[in-house]
């Protein structure tokens, strides 16, 4: 696994016979009045994993939401879908890991697929804690009485410290799962061994994020040039010294970003050949899209996408790289007269060689312009991918890591 050849994955372990505790993520888009799933992406993501493990009992855990929120809801609906896409039935649980879930494992057969309770209906899995802490848990003990082997395929959660990610691996061998591992291969290889030029596209409104990975890439040459859009080309600008107009601006305060400025501006002294900010922008004036420097803008008017000229400057970057990230949109694509920047930017980062996208947003606008097979590689997890491309450690690989050398 690259950088990551520490950690395990299916092809190293023998799993016939074996009972799997499988920690998958299908926190999903609920209709809050239906409780029916809007999007199956996550499951049909997990489904190379669950199928390959056909000579083993699979005993499923997984989250919906959080405690507060009104899709914290069971996993009925959870195990109904899975059942169809695997086109066969999963047996749910209403227990998480008391004496109906652990009878139910115990007679269970070789191929039986159950499924757990809401983990998070288990108040410990909800806490912040190290591997040791987790290890300790009720929660974790309980599960681990269960299973011959820990299976982590849940990318979308590998950046939270919590039990079930950092505590089974202190207490089973763990490995990664088909998802975990093509994850960390492609992303690792963004940071080592990418072919040049490398750009990075940066847009949305996560701002500090974006911020954070534009230093990590820059100051380590794993980028050739750094594009940015969005709310995070609108810091840029204003550390330019632009006015970005009042309601621009308002949305920073709002995002608590005003301080990101700052940052911006040392980025841009340190590194002015690498920074590509586009100038050329497109605002909503009395209801429509209207296109001008931005140094021109009104003070009324919202800068909402990239201008044509702006983006001609933004695909000459992506066309000559081999490599292109892309994380976050560029404008308001949710509206049509704002989607024309993320489009164009989508479909000139798709011929690039290698292509990685970030998740979120931008995922779910590249699946519905069907473009999602032609790039090389689409996170599961937002949150996850980003703290990875700043070049942190994510909790979950350091237990997969810690697991392997445990139990060699």
């Amino acid at each position: 696994m690259g950088v990551y050849s520490k950690i395990k994955g299916l092809s190293d372990v023998n799993i016939s016979g074996k009972t799997i505790l499988l920690r998958v993520d299908f926190n999903s888009p609920i209709d809050p009045q239906t409780g029916v799933i809007l999007d199956d992406k996550r499951f049909r993501e997990h489904l190379y994993t669950i199928k390959a493990l056909e000579s083993a009992k699979t005993v499923i855990i997984t989250h919906q939401s959080r405690p507060g929120k009104k899709d914290f809801i069971s996993l009925v609906p959870h195990a109904q879908r899975l059942s169809e896409l695997l086109g066969k039935q999963v047996r749910f649980i209403d227990d998480i890991f008391g004496s109906c879930a652990q009878e139910m494992v115990r007679s269970s057969k070789t191929g039986d697929v159950i499924m757990l309770e809401n983990v998070r209906f288990s108040a410990e899995e909800n806490l912040k804690l190290s591997g040791e802490e987790s290890a300790k848990t009720v929660l974790v003990k309980n599960l681990a009485r269960m299973g011959d082997i820990f299976i982590n395929d849940a990318f979308g959660t590998a950046h939270r410290s919590q039990p079930t990610i950092v505590g089974l691996p202190e207490v089973l061998p763990a490995i990664a799962g088909l998802l975990m591992e093509r994850e960390v291969e492609n992303l690792s290889k963004v940071l080592h061994g990418a072919p040049h030029p490398v750009t990075f596209i940066l847009g949305g409104t996560k701002v500090d994020d974006s911020i954070d990975v534009a230093k990590h890439v820059l100051y380590n040459g794993i980028a050739d040039y750094v594009l940015v859009v969005g709310v995070v080309a609108n810091i840029f600008l204003s550390a330019r010294g632009y006015d970005i107009g009042k309601p621009s601006m308002d949305l920073v305060e709002q995002l608590g970003y005003t301080g990101q400025v700052e940052i911006a501006r040392d980025i841009l002294s340190q590194f002015p050949d690498k920074i590509i900010v586009p100038e050329h922008v497109a605002i909503k004036k009395d209801g429509a899209r209207v296109e001008m420097h931005v140094r021109d803008i009104p003070e009324d008017c919202p800068i909402l996408d990239l201008g044509s000229e702006g983006l001609i400057q933004c695909l000459d970057a992506i066309r000559k790289s081999h490599t292109v990230v892309l994380n976050g949109p560029a404008g308001l694509f949710e509206e049509t007269d704002f989607s024309f920047g993320t489009h164009e930017i989508i479909k000139a980062a798709a011929d690039a060689e290698f292509s990685v996208v970030g998740g979120g947003h931008t995922a779910a606008a590249i699946e519905k312009m069907g473009y999602e097979t032609k790039f090389t590689h689409i996170s599961t997890g937002g949150g996850a991918c980003i703290e990875f491309l700043t070049g942190k450690k994510l909790p979950a690989i350091a237990a997969l890591e810690k697991s392997t050398e445990r139990f060699a």
